[in-house]
């Protein structure tokens, strides 16, 4: 269609619907008014050209994906924004040109909300690494599974780690009978050939966070070591998405979420009024799950070392009548904030610097 000069100086907003084949484009202009629908092939050359028929600045929108990253990547240098937007569950009619429009139109009014963080090439090798680490990790505790369940099956206990190594595997063996010994031999072969990679990735993982010197700093806080500081660093790139340790809680799924209902009540005079009604307490859910489980390792680990001053802290919380759970979680919110702040201060960790935080 041909665009007048006018035109040409205005904002567009631009919707992606990313499929492996195919991506559906779709134009806005700021009015709201649907300028154009098109539909082009999925790979670099036909996104970066369809934008480029595109005239004045351009905002672009997309959903998060497995392709999100790269359109992000590819598109970022041509166009005046590119935005990753969380997936809205829909129950109206959908395809692909509604779905790309109902994109434009939420840059267009705001609507993202949170985006998706996807500036993430200055780490991009660590968040491979860091990627390729917990699959490898979780095949090998899947195949440790599968053994264990060859041994429960018959009635036989497994109590300890004997079980997967090598010295006594022919006597667990020779406890099974001959129709699940094949089974067995075979879940064994693959133990062996994870076990050797998955050390080979950690050697690696830790390596290239090595190549950060915040790495060696972060290591300082209780709780984290070289693989739990190479998954914080991979996950959170830059300490300055987070302004405050509370948004960084919330990301990584350690804040506080209350809910309650019918909070007004009417008093003798027939004046509303906000009563006291119980509050149903739990953790946001809306996060992210793998810097979740560092925090939560972190703290279990720093329980077991009643010396340290976050351990004492935690026997503390617990002679106070705090469930241990709840004091769990709260050592979990200050190894996150310690964290946070000496990756934004570029600092070791100080136990005198840094005393009880307000959680």
């Amino acid at each position: 269609m041909g665009w007048t000069r006018t035109e040409a100086r205005m904002d567009r907003f631009v919707g992606l619907d990313v499929h492996a084949a195919s991506t559906t484009v779709a134009v806005v202009g700021p009015s709201g008014r649907h300028l154009e629908t098109r539909v082009v092939e999925t790979n670099g050359r036909s996104l970066v050209n369809a934008l480029r028929l595109i005239p004045g600045n351009c905002h672009v929108c997309l959903e998060e994906g497995i392709q999100a990253e790269w359109v992000y990547e590819l598109l970022k240098p041509h166009v005046t924004e590119v935005v990753v937007a969380k997936v809205e569950r829909r129950r109206q009619p959908k395809n692909d040109a509604r779905d790309a429009l109902g994109l434009a139109e939420r840059i267009r009014t705001h609507a993202v909300g949170t985006p998706v963080f996807k500036d993430t090439a200055p780490m991009a090798s660590l968040r491979e690494l860091a990627r390729l680490h917990a699959k490898v990790v979780a095949d090998v505790v899947r195949s440790k599974n599968r053994l264990k369940c060859l041994f429960r099956a018959r009635g036989i206990e497994t109590a300890g780690k004997g079980v997967y190594g090598t010295a006594e595997r022919d006597a667990w063996l020779k406890k099974l009978p001959k129709a699940k010994r094949l089974a067995a031999e075979v879940v064994y072969a693959e133990l062996d050939a994870i076990e050797p990679l998955r050390t080979k990735v950690e050697e690696d993982l830790i390596r290239e966070a090595k190549r950060f010197p915040i790495a060696r700093k972060l290591e300082t806080c209780p709780g984290l070591g070289p693989i739990r500081v190479a998954q914080l660093m991979a996950t959170v790139v830059t300490p300055g998405r987070f302004r405050t340790k509370r948004q960084f809680w919330s990301y990584c799924g350690l804040a506080i979420v209350t809910r309650s209902s019918s909070d007004w009540v009417q008093d003798e005079q027939k004046r509303w009024k906000r009563g006291t009604v119980p509050l149903t307490r739990g953790l946001n859910r809306s996060c992210n799950r793998p810097l979740k489980y560092v925090f939560k390792s972190a703290a279990t680990t720093v329980i077991t070392q009643p010396d340290s001053a976050l351990g004492k802290e935690y026997t503390h919380l617990v002679n106070s009548g705090t469930k241990p759970n709840l004091a769990k979680l709260t050592i979990a919110r200050r190894i996150a904030a310690i964290a946070l702040a000496l990756w934004k201060h570029d600092e070791e960790y100080d136990p005198t610097k840094h005393p009880k935080q307000a959680a």
